[in-house]
């Protein structure tokens, strides 16, 4: 049996047991309701039965380089952080500009003198020429502990929803909070903490009649969808069921256990049961046409009349505390059928908190009939709950049973536990407001969280569906209506994707108090939305009428992945530039905010020390169980290199996303912020088309152009959190040309040092000291950096060219190909011998360089004290970074000694990264070549980029195909190495702009038609994967 030994304990002694349960008081915010000790007397409907579980409240020690976490509606951050909105934010010190070798690496000697007195004077000299610092510039160049921490975060998702009130119709007042609003065709019914319900005409609005329905607060007011029952609840264990046309008392219903606060009531047609939700975490149901169920009017199990362990106990020669009554308890009406609830219909612990919601579901998931009804329920331990409804219970030993049943169909939001206070059906979606102004959106036939939408500002108290719209409301006193899957169909019929839709189109301040009820309906040709509070009053909005100006923006509007590229490019994620710090943890908030928002995991990552947060991001597949799921990492960077707005180079603003002739202008469009939206938006839609599979691990860094700092340290940190990974995804170059696909299979690894010659001697006049008796450090510089490279650029490094992979037959045909489709592309390039020997030497080979000089001292004929150079050296696959450092040190050294200088030498590793080479054959590429044959094939890439597109419509594309160019690039990436040997998966690269891309350069762009095909391809990948 599934019930059995009940222990009562007070109401507030519970409260101070379920610490995961916010109180009634706090969720309605209701001085004068009475479900309070000191209102009450004895709370006999306070009473609960006492869970044999434990629960206890674990507090995690939250390490000092946790900047802030986004999972699920909660939020969590350092103890020194300052919340906004939904967001916390650790506060970053600024940081010098970036530089490969400028970096705070030390060596056994640390980082010389000069170089540090060099950086000084140059930061100094370069702070008049930064007119865009922002004001408080100056107050960040000497934060310290003891300081007080300036914003960095505005308010959390603020999605610029227009603040637009649709017409108020009436305002309706009472003399206590509406708790509960229902409506039918004639009548608007409001529950309030008077325990009454307040009936108004819906035509006239006229005080039809004030039933004093309960004794203490009525929770919830349910009309069933025929109409023929208004079923209410209270603070107080007592149901009642009333025809809403006489307003008469047709049933009243009571459980045989102390069930404390009945806060939901569900009704189910099919099987003419009513079902609550309780305070005590249980679900009970009874059938209202069962004979066994009915008792007499006084009947001694009745909770006003039966025998309380608790308040009616006494000591010896004692007496009992007196039942509590008042005035109003005589104006109940007397109901025509008491029903007591079977002792076995009931599913205890239902939930680990409080149900507040309840919903009854047609065939919400393919896992019932179409016309199957479900249960669905909501509780304070943030879990989403389906029973499946069946007509025989469980059978009692004299063979008896129980009439009607739940059985646990499926549970959502486990990994949560914000309670869920609202719930709103759209067929298999799932609407759940939730505390914190959040909405979260389910598909109940894939068990996958979509969505997060955000609602007004506190808990959203109610939810509701209805003309094509979703509204909401909450304890803020705004209430909000979104878009649907439901608005703005096209004229077929079909509606756009998920990406598209849930857009706020307006929010209002509906209430002065805190919003806790509303309801939809449609009357006299008006479209009718209606609000309760608890400052006292119903109000009636008229919400139809042509769309406003922000509605009709959402039909016509751009793609919603093109918006928020929009918002993406604004920020000025510039992470080599300590002016822009601010701006790059913003940029790290708003793509963690529309992770967030599209039904992602989110978390941000970071170290001790000041660098920018990774963001991390993980979508759930459908495939059950989970161990079967692939796993695909797709990795990113949000930070951008700065763009001179001062010189006329750029012809639009480069921190605002332009359209031209078919391209996207803007900083990081396309070097990286627009592959980021492609794949986030490839994935919303196969969640959308419920064919996601896989889990999609997003990996977004901030210090991409800044080498990568502290990312390694990030992941390895992280890596239980990160889990295992399957395969490496990538999309961070571009084509060899503005015509032809392109994979990218290779890339060069990187070192770069800084090497330097000290004096002892201080800063000397040329020609007052200067003397061949003495070792000047500029040239021994010169004469020791000679000798990396010979006049054939061969570089000097013992074994430097040790274990370089020799060219295959079939690396060698690829060269053929891509040498002859450039010459016939451009026979400029020519002669073709020449070309392929230049891509291979680009690609294939390594190469060291120079890169400047600095010295101390100001211009003039001085003897500087102090000479540095900086040196990079391009490494391919063959080459192990830690061996040609070695070898770099040991041949510096070893030449500087043969000087015989008075001088000191010192040599600084600034930045490394390990070379990658892929394997063009293996699944993930093979993958990818299908993928971007099935989006380009036959539909032409060139340049006027106006055919193709249909491929990304969805329409079939053309027969013809050829496939895309395996190239490699001279360039490096820090992490694709690093990503692949960590999680030993394999990685492959998707170009995705055009070679006049001009990433780094001004005017960088994007094509519009390379933004959608990739979008097209990563969903391909996803999918397939």
């Amino acid at each position: 049996m599934r019930y059995g030994t009940h222990y009562r304990v007070p109401l507030v002694l519970l409260l101070g047991m379920v610490q995961f349960t916010p109180d009634l008081a706090s969720l309605v915010g209701i001085g004068e309701i009475p479900c309070n000790m000191e209102e009450t007397g004895p709370v006999r409907g306070g009473l609960v039965q006492m869970k044999e579980f434990s629960h206890k409240t674990v507090v995690r020690p939250v390490p000092s380089n946790f900047v802030w976490r986004l999972h699920g509606g909660r939020r969590s951050s350092s103890t020194n952080s300052i919340e906004f909105g939904d967001m916390a934010v650790d506060v970053p010190v600024p940081r010098g500009s970036f530089d490969p070798w400028n970096q705070q690496v030390k060596e056994e000697n640390g980082r010389c003198k000069g170089c540090a007195k060099i950086s000084k004077a140059r930061a100094v000299a370069h702070l008049p020429e930064s007119p865009d610092l922002p004001s408080h510039a100056s107050t960040i160049e000497t934060v310290n502990d003891t300081m007080p921490t300036p914003s960095l975060q505005p308010p959390d998702l603020d999605d610029g929803c227009p603040d637009s009130a649709p017409e108020q119709l009436q305002e309706l007042k009472h003399n206590g909070s509406v708790l509960a609003i229902a409506v039918s065709d004639d009548y608007i019914f409001a529950g309030t903490s008077k325990g009454e319900i307040a009936v108004w005409s819906l035509g006239t609005y006229r005080l039809v009649a004030t039933i004093q329905a309960h004794k203490r607060s009525v929770l919830c007011l349910f009309l069933t969808d025929d109409s023929r029952y208004l079923l209410s609840s209270a603070c107080e264990p007592i149901v009642s069921v009333w025809c809403p046309k006489t307003f008469t008392r047709l049933y009243e219903i009571y459980s045989t256990y102390d069930v404390g606060d009945v806060f939901s009531i569900a009704y189910s047609a099919q099987h003419e049961s009513v079902y609550i939700g309780t305070q005590t975490q249980d679900i009970q149901w009874v059938h209202l046409k069962d004979p066994k169920r009915r008792v007499m009017h006084d009947s001694n199990s009745h909770p006003d009349r039966r025998q309380h362990r608790f308040f009616d106990s006494r000591a010896i020669g004692g007496t009992s505390t007196p039942r509590r009554t008042e005035e109003h308890y005589a104006l109940i009406p007397r109901a025509q059928t008491v029903l007591e609830m079977d002792a076995g219909a009931v599913r205890q612990y239902a939930h680990y908190g409080w149900v507040f919601c309840m919903r009854i579901a047609k065939g919400p998931t393919v896992l019932v009939d179409p016309d199957e009804e479900v249960l669905i329920s909501g509780g304070g331990d943030g879990t989403i709950k389906l029973w499946r409804l069946s007509e025989e219970g469980p059978e009692y030993e004299d063979g008896e049973r129980v009439k009607g049943d739940i059985e646990e169909l499926m549970v959502l939001g486990q990994d949560d536990s914000e309670s869920v206070m609202s719930l709103v059906i759209d067929g298999s979606f799932l609407y759940a407001g939730k505390l914190q102004g959040i909405i979260e959106l389910w598909d109940l036939d894939t068990k996958q969280k979509l969505r997060v939408i955000k609602a007004p500002d506190g808990n959203v108290n109610t939810l509701k569906m209805d003309f094509g719209l979703l509204w909401s409301a909450g304890t803020g006193g705004s209430a909000s209506k979104h878009s649907t899957l439901h608005y703005g169909r096209d004229p077929n019929g079909a509606s756009q994707n998920v990406s598209q839709k849930y857009q706020c189109l307006s929010r209002w301040k509906a209430h002065d108090g805190k919003i806790l009820s509303s309801a939809v309906t449609a009357h006299q040709n008006d479209q009718l939305f209606i609000t309760g509070a608890n400052d006292n009053t119903v109000r009636v909005w008229r919400v139809n009428g042509m769309p406003t100006q922000a509605e009709e923006g959402v039909g016509k509007s751009e793609d919603m992945m093109i918006t928020s590229l929009r918002e993406f490019v604004s920020y000025k994620t510039v992470s080599s530039r300590p002016e822009f710090t601010e701006d790059c943890r913003k940029g790290a908030t708003f793509l963690g905010s529309l992770f967030k928002r599209l039904g992602a995991q989110v978390e941000m990552l970071s170290t001790d020390k000041l660098h920018n947060p990774v963001v991390f991001a993980k979508f759930s597949g459908k495939l059950e169980p989970a161990e079967k799921r692939k796993r695909i990492l797709f990795y990113g960077h949000y930070d951008v290199v700065p763009a001179d707005m001062k010189a006329d180079s750029w012809q639009t603003d480069p921190f605002r996303l332009v359209g031209q002739n078919g391209y996207l202008y803007g900083r990081g469009v396309s070097d990286n912020k627009g592959p980021i939206m492609a794949a986030l938006y490839a994935v919303t839609d196969l969640l959308q088309a419920k064919v996601l599979d896989s889990d999609i691990i997003f990996l977004i860094e901030g210090e991409e152009e800044s080498g990568s700092r502290g990312f390694q340290e990030t992941i390895r940190k992280n890596k239980d959190l990160i889990g295992h990974i399957d395969y490496v995804l990538l999309a961070n170059s571009y084509w060899l040309d503005d015509d032809v696909p392109c994979l990218t299979y290779g890339l060069r690894g990187v070192l770069h040092a800084t090497v330097c010659i000290d004096s002892r001697l201080p800063d000397l006049h040329s020609g007052v000291d200067g003397s061949n008796m003495m070792s000047e450090p500029l040239t021994d510089l010169t004469l020791l950096l000679s000798k990396l490279k010979d006049r054939k650029n061969h570089v000097n490094l013992p074994m430097f060219y040790d274990g370089i992979l020799p060219v295959t037959e079939e690396e060698e045909a690829r060269y053929d190909e891509i040498a002859n489709i450039l010459m016939r592309r451009n026979p400029a390039n020519g002669p073709i011998d020449v070309l392929k020997r230049s891509l291979m030497a680009r690609w294939r080979e390594p190469n060291l360089t120079i890169h400047r000089y600095n010295v101390s001292g100001p211009d003039g004929s001085l003897i500087s004290s102090h000479a540095t150079a900086n040196v990079s050296i391009r490494l391919v696959p063959g080459q192990e970074v830690d061996d040609v450092i070695a070898s770099l040190k040991s041949f510096l050294r070893a030449e500087f000694a043969m000087f015989e200088s008075d001088n000191t030498l010192t040599i600084r590793i600034d930045n490394k990264a390990e070379p990658w080479l892929g394997v063009p054959g293996n699944y993930i590429f093979r993958t990818l070549e299908e993928a971007v044959m099935r989006a380009w094939g036959g539909a032409g890439a060139g340049a006027n980029g106006t055919s193709g597109v249909n491929g990304t419509n969805g329409e079939a594309a053309p027969t013809k195909s050829r496939k895309p160019l395996y190239i490699r690039e001279g360039g490096s990436i820090p992490a694709i190495r690093f990503l692949e040997k960590e999680f030993n998966a394999p990685a492959a690269h998707l170009p995705c702009g055009q070679a006049s891309d001009a990433a780094h350069l001004h005017n960088e762009r994007l094509r519009v038609v390379n933004l959608l095909k990739s979008r097209e391809i990563f969903g391909t990948v996803f999918r397939k994967l």
